[in-house]
């Protein structure tokens, strides 16, 4: 998949991740069209019930992860938040995303256990620069064999240091061996990212998740000319609670499904996401 994720770079002068916490929600992001599946930590811990905050363990989310490269055929990003530890740590962590098919890890420059990046007041604590070096060398050890693309994430402008710091931490990634860098913003306006892409010294390539200032379109992104990955990090997830919700208060509001059977996917669309035709096809092969 690694390879697969590769050459669609090379196919596409920008490549769109689909956030996903389950295969379900991946297939569908595969229907759309989308060029691969970012494995969000954020989604998955939401689909517990648990606040993006390192609570969710690494077998976890692993699992997840290997089920969505299991009924998906484009590449899966992971989302590993801080490497679950130091060096070490990721070693094991990302070998096994390498084993387990994934095209690519991101992995983050904050401490262990950490806050996610956009909640208001939240602890944005950052490890030193050589320490992470150290995860970044450790993860591209981890999936060379699989020729995993690691990117790297600081979050610098999420904690308020400056832009001269996000520059300063993302050159000493790329040094480290970053294939990509995730640069991370919470300003309601892209002009944080916009002014980060012309002072980037392009000697590797961007990635941006644009949640906070959703007016950077596809178009606004390929004109800065650095960006390669835009991940729409937790749309799913924010899709399916908004929709659950509204369904659930009209079925209470209606005293039952009469009104709303007819609004919402059918049971057999849901059979067609499942692949139910092509388990009978094989039932009548060897069922016997």
């Amino acid at each position: 998949m690694a390879n697969k994720l590769r050459n669609t770079f090379a196919a596409s002068d920008l490549v769109t991740l689909m956030s996903a916490h389950n295969p379900l929600s991946a297939r569908l992001a595969e229907e759309a069209g989308f060029d691969g599946i970012w494995a969000s930590g954020f989604e998955l811990s939401a689909a517990y019930g648990l606040p993006d905050a390192s609570l969710l363990s690494f077998t976890q989310h692993l699992d997840m992860t290997r089920a969505i490269v299991q009924q998906t055929t484009i590449p899966i990003v992971a989302d590993i938040d801080t490497g679950y530890g130091n060096a070490i740590n990721v070693l094991h962590v990302v070998r096994a995303y390498a084993e387990a098919g994934t095209a690519a890890v991101v992995m983050e420059d904050k401490l262990f256990p950490k806050d996610t990046s956009l909640l208001a007041g939240g602890r944005q604590e950052l490890v030193r620069v050589e320490e992470f070096q150290g995860k970044i060398e450790a993860a591209g050890a981890a999936g060379k064999q699989h020729d995993l693309v690691v990117i790297a994430r600081t979050e610098a402008l999420i904690a308020d240091l400056g832009l001269d710091e996000a520059l300063s931490r993302g050159a000493a990634y790329a040094e480290a061996g970053a294939d990509l860098l995730l640069v991370h913003s919470k300003r309601k306006t892209p002009d944080e990212i916009v002014a980060f892409c012309e002072r980037w010294d392009g000697r590797i390539p961007l990635t941006i998740v644009p949640t906070a200032y959703p007016d950077l379109t596809e178009d606004k992104v390929r004109a800065l000319g650095k960006i390669r990955i835009v991940i729409y990090a937790n749309h799913a997830i924010r899709a399916a609670a908004g929709a659950m919700r509204q369904v659930f208060a009209q079925i209470k509001r209606d005293g039952g499904i009469h009104q709303i059977d007819k609004q919402i996917a059918s049971v057999e669309d849901i059979f067609e996401l499942q692949r139910v035709q092509a388990m009978k096809a094989v039932e009548k092969k060897y069922l016997r």
